[in-house]
């Protein structure tokens, strides 16, 4: 599925975020950018050792990355140059989880633009250990994601890669709920 914002294409796939032939894909980090359990887990070891090493050197010259914000490594063997590590909030329920969540998005969206990508694929950040409701999580970011693309940017393609049939139609049924 996919709409229009502006010059930009956003697309809902179901797929494995690792294989997507974009300019860079969105790790569901930690702030930390330690890569051992789900996406980023699977990201890293796909990607090879550059990432995590890449990502430890991040956070050694520049601290942790804040809840909300991103930062960016080189994709290593994947097929996306880049990685761009957002990382989403631990859900608790309150409107700060769903602030911080849209910020994460924003974040990650905005540093593709910083270095001139065109592409990004974005997985349902914030759904897996830290608990996000998935129903929530795809309003927040499609909502966050439409935001951004109503601005000024050079994205052309803003893809959510989603991971098994249930979220992939939570997604579509949150999306068509906002084009209403």
């Amino acid at each position: 599925m996919q709409i229009q914002v502006n010059d930009t294409t956003l697309e809902l796939v179901q797929g494995d975020i690792t294989e997507m032939e974009t300019d860079a894909i969105v790790n569901a980090a930690n702030e930390q950018l330690a890569h051992g359990g789900g996406v980023a887990g699977v990201i890293s070891r796909r990607g090879g050792p550059v990432i995590q090493q890449e990502s430890t050197a991040w956070v050694r010259q520049h601290g942790r990355v804040p809840t909300g914000s991103a930062a960016i490594t080189s994709g290593g063997n994947l097929k996306a140059r880049y990685v761009i590590h957002a990382v989403g909030p631990v859900y608790d329920g309150t409107p700060r989880s769903a602030e911080l969540l849209a910020a994460a998005v924003q974040s990650a969206l905005r540093l593709a633009d910083e270095h001139g990508l065109k592409s990004i694929a974005l997985p349902a950040i914030s759904t897996g250990i830290f608990g996000y409701p998935m129903e929530e999580a795809a309003a927040v970011m499609l909502r966050a994601a439409i935001e951004y693309l109503e601005g000024e940017t050079g994205l052309k393609r803003v893809v959510f890669c989603l991971y098994g049939r249930r979220a992939f139609e939570v997604f579509v049924t949150e999306l068509e709920a906002l084009r209403l």
